[in-house]
């Protein structure tokens, strides 16, 4: 015991001179227990399609509440919340009011339960944060259209034709010669209006003081009044046009500054679509982005059978975010709600979905798991068709019914009522894979090392700290692959629940294990 205690102590000494943030800001032991992020998992809900508490068939706060117990069970230390407030479409990505809840889902008071409720079992709660748009329908854009005299006709962007077809977006943003379509007209206006989502989706002017002062006066409410973790912020590189990608970092750096006067600790996690040498200075403003590079070389090394390039393209991500930033957490994830379902990339494959999850919960990084990504939820766009009713099971009180369900039919994916009772099942599989790194400080903490190998169905590598090395080893490929390791090691994960590592690497099959 006592040498166990002194390695602890070594290891937290050298993660404090190792990592300037904590020099500068807290100790080592702080940050461990604050940012739960450094390795946790959090789970990404869409509350409409999650669990509905009133029979209206419309997923809702109080129908989350009684699901906590679920999410806590699967290992997720914190919940991300697709936007809850007003709005005028099912997503609710374009938001009428920053302070009130959708009454679909309940009340402000019901969020706050949540909240508490959430908090009672060590689940933090990220909450997405539109701030690049609002709806046509809120209240700042209904005045902003009366004219030009309006005090709110600078809370957006406004500009007449011919300026218009000389401001904004690049050809690499919009994919187009010309962003003119990106300018909309409004009744009794001459000037058009800039909206670069969708024409009920006007971008606010972040070069007007009064809207900076709103956002942060938003932020700081959900924050310090009602308590959330932090915030997801959607759209984070269109603050500005491509030309002024710069001004979109700095103001995310100022935006991390305000939210940290009122709480310290709070996570900022942002959707910047992009190469990681363009996406990296967003560092600098928040403490992680989603590592899209990452997500797609996952799915094209599992289509491809062939780990090729993988490694390289996550070691060369690294190397961009270590520039901009000398702590950072790296967003990493298979799919999310703006895309087609990973179950559905693999075309159904369960080997291949278990492999997935084996893959991306044994990365350094802060994953993200999409609902339903632990039953095999399938969907391919249009949006709806990926944002489908979470399978609870016949017998379960509180499944949705919004929209009529397409793929996650109980014949092509298993509700949970039924992978629970299956040991063998993918919600078993991830369930297993989540508690093994919440217990494993080389998992959740560890620096990756790429352990070379000739087969180009192995992926192997390893995650090491001075307490401990980890080794995992996955077969992407279809043939069973015979591996003699040098040294010793203990198995602590395999595929097949139970199974000990003897040189035989199954196919689609992973091992972890314990080096000694």
């Amino acid at each position: 015991m006592r040498i166990f205690l002194f390695c602890l102590f070594i290891y937290q000494f050298l993660q404090a001179c190792s990592s300037p943030e904590n020099q500068k800001d807290m100790s080592p032991n702080t940050v461990k227990k604050n940012a739960y992020w450094n390795g946790g998992v959090t789970y990404e809900i869409f509350i409409q399609s999650f669990c509905d508490s009133n029979g209206d068939g419309i997923g809702d706060m109080k129908g989350l509440i009684s699901k906590l117990d679920y999410v806590q069970d699967l290992g997720a230390e914190a919940i991300w919340l697709m936007p809850v407030h007003p709005s005028p479409t099912y997503h609710k990505y374009d938001i009428v009011d920053y302070y009130k809840i959708h009454p679909d889902y309940g009340t402000l008071a019901d969020f706050k339960s949540l909240v508490e409720e959430a908090h009672k079992r060590n689940i933090k709660v990220i909450m997405d944060l539109v701030l690049n748009h609002t709806s046509s329908e809120h209240h700042w854009f209904k005045e902003s259209k009366k004219g030009k005299e309006n005090p709110y006709r600078n809370y957006y962007i406004w500009a007449d034709l011919d300026t218009a077809k000389k401001i904004g977006e690049t050809k690499e943003a919009t994919g187009d010669s010309d962003n003119l379509h990106l300018w909309n007209e409004a009744d009794g206006n001459e000037e058009r209006y800039f909206g670069f989502f969708w024409h009920s989706m006007p971008d606010l002017n972040f070069d007007e003081p009064l809207v900076r002062q709103e956002l942060f006066k938003i932020g700081k409410y959900w924050l310090s009044e009602i308590g959330v973790d932090g915030f997801r912020l959607d759209a984070a590189r269109h603050i500005y046009p491509e030309d002024r990608i710069n001004d979109s970092v700095a103001w995310w750096e100022e935006f991390r500054k305000e939210m940290q006067e009122v709480k310290p600790d709070v996570f900022l996690v942002g959707e910047v679509w992009g190469e990681a040498k363009d996406v990296a200075p967003f560092l600098k403003g928040l403490h992680s982005i989603f590592n899209f590079d990452q997500c797609f070389a996952l799915q094209n090394m599992l289509k491809t059978e062939n780990k090729t390039g993988f490694l390289n393209t996550l070691f060369k991500t690294y190397k961009h975010y270590d520039k901009a930033s000398p702590k950072y957490y790296d967003g990493i994830f298979t799919t999310n709600h703006d895309q087609d379902r990973i179950f559905s990339e693999l075309e159904g494959h369960l080997a291949k979905g278990k492999l997935a999850a084996s893959i991306l919960l044994t990365l350094p990084g802060a994953p993200f798991i999409y609902y339903g990504e632990e039953l095999g939820m399938l969907g391919v766009k249009p949006d709806e068709q990926i944002r489908e009713p979470f399978p609870w099971g016949d017998d379960v009180i509180g499944q949705t019914n919004w929209q009529e369900v397409k793929f996650n039919t109980p014949e092509k994916v298993p509700p949970l009522s039924e992978q629970m009772q299956n040991p063998n099942s993918l919600y078993h599989h991830y369930k297993r894979l989540i508690t093994l790194r919440n217990n494993s400080i080389a998992l959740r903490e560890g620096k990756i090392e790429a352990f070379k190998t000739k087969q180009k169905a192995l992926l192997a590598y390893k995650r090491t700290t001075p307490l401990g090395t980890v080794l995992t080893l996955h077969n992407l490929g279809k043939k069973t692959i015979n591996y003699e390791m040098e040294g010793n090691a203990k198995t602590i994960f395999s595929t097949e629940n139970g199974l000990d590592f003897n040189g035989n690497i199954p196919a689609y099959h992973s091992f972890i294990l314990e080096m000694n």
